[in-house]
């Protein structure tokens, strides 16, 4: 069934008509190993783009330019430089233009392999409760640090950031602490998305149907991890084509997009994720800025009509901004859960012309979420 999914979608053409897509995959045809396929696992993102509802819209339209403007974890960026497309992005969140850097840079390859091997000598040849450890013990943290992480694992993390600091990958390795450190916080081994206080003590854990004790060190995540990017960075470098891609992190409402043919994006939803805080560690960590009173749909302001009003003026405002670089005839595909029909005008409000309407089943859940199934509306919009 999976290869045959993937076959369908290598056939996709300019000239296959819309009304042929099967965009409603379950989690048996198209299995989270696909949809996390090479660079698009270096970091767990909640609500992330689906990369083969894109790759499917990038071979129907076939654009010279694509454009995000709701980049998040920069998986349309990947996605198009893998079809030999140049293309845009842009977001609000530092953690998050770190990360489609970092997915979409054209490495040096034995560089990197250096870097990481050396890396996880130094890591190997330690022990979790190594005596260097200790000299980090009154490094400067916050109380997020003390609050989520066990004293010895802050250590290793904090001693592991000071490590990379003087790497020509830097960056990469900045993702690799970022994702250890979500692994390491006290939380519960099912509760990695939503956990909402430390967990401390010994607990029954839903994933494993067992007795788990809460995660006490890092270095063990640190070393999986900085192996497993390598092999994706790797495995990426191989098919990917050197397109000019670039990351402008900045608001969407007042950014002036480089010109682009074809705009592809899922915007956020009205309160229903904080995209900084789920990232929370990262951005404490990497010491970045915390711009969340610029989201638009901010989880913090809840799903009221006044929310709701609110979030679909910046989301127009956005697709003005975008839509002035937008070119003659091109076209915008715009993913959303539009359950109270916040979309309905506003193709007609930015004179484009609403060219299809496509209703997507999104019946691929797991782990705590499944059976969580809902629909999707994909529009796509021509300027004329």
């Amino acid at each position: 069934m999976t290869f045959q999914i993937t076959q369908q979608i290598n056939k996709i053409c300019p000239s296959t008509p819309v009304d042929e897509f099967n965009l409603n995959w379950s989690e048996k045809e198209l299995p989270e190993r696909l949809r996390t396929k090479h660079v698009h696992r270096l970091h767990p993102y909640l609500g992330k783009f689906v990369p083969q509802l894109i790759e499917v819209f990038l071979r129907k339209y076939n654009p010279k330019v694509v454009c995000d403007p709701f980049m998040g974890s920069g998986t349309a960026l990947v996605q198009a430089e893998e079809q030999g497309m140049s293309a845009i992005g842009a977001d609000i969140s530092e953690f998050n233009c770190l990360l489609a850097r970092v997915k979409t840079k054209d490495y040096n390859i034995p560089i990197l392999e250096r870097e990481v091997r050396k890396i996880v000598a130094i890591l190997k040849g330690k022990s979790a409760i190594d005596p260097e450890f200790k000299s980090y013990s009154n490094l400067e943290d916050t109380a997020y640090l003390r609050k989520w992480f066990a004293p010895k694992a802050k250590r290793q993390l904090l001693f592991f950031r000071e490590l990379i600091k003087d790497y020509e990958n830097e960056d990469f390795f900045k993702v690799v602490l970022s994702r250890a450190a979500r692994s390491a916080r006290l939380t519960s081994h099912f509760d990695l998305d939503f956990p909402r206080k430390p967990q401390t003590e010994s607990y029954f854990c839903m994933k494993h149907h067992r007795t788990c004790k809460p995660t006490d060190e890092a270095l063990k995540f640190l070393t999986r991890y900085s192996l497993d990017s390598l092999r994706r960075v790797k495995e990426f470098g191989q098919i990917k084509q050197k397109k000019n891609i670039e990351i402008i992190c900045g608001d969407s409402r007042k950014i002036d997009f480089p010109s682009f043919d074809f705009l592809i994006t899922s915007p956020p939803y009205v309160g229903l994720i904080d995209y900084h805080e789920q990232h929370k560690y990262a951005f404490e960590l990497l010491g970045l800025k915390d711009r969340r009173e610029k989201e638009i749909g901010a989880a913090s302001a809840g799903k009221s009509k006044k929310a709701e009003k609110a979030y679909i003026e910046g989301i127009k405002k956005v697709f003005e901004k975008a839509n002035e670089s937008l070119k003659s005839k091109g076209r915008m595909a715009v993913v959303v859960h539009d359950k109270n029909n916040l979309y309905d005008n506003l193709a007609e409000s930015l004179d484009l012309v609403k060219e299809q309407e496509i209703e997507r089943h999104v019946n691929r859940r797991t782990g705590r979420r499944n059976g969580n199934n809902f629909f999707e509306k994909i529009f796509v919009w021509v300027k004329p």
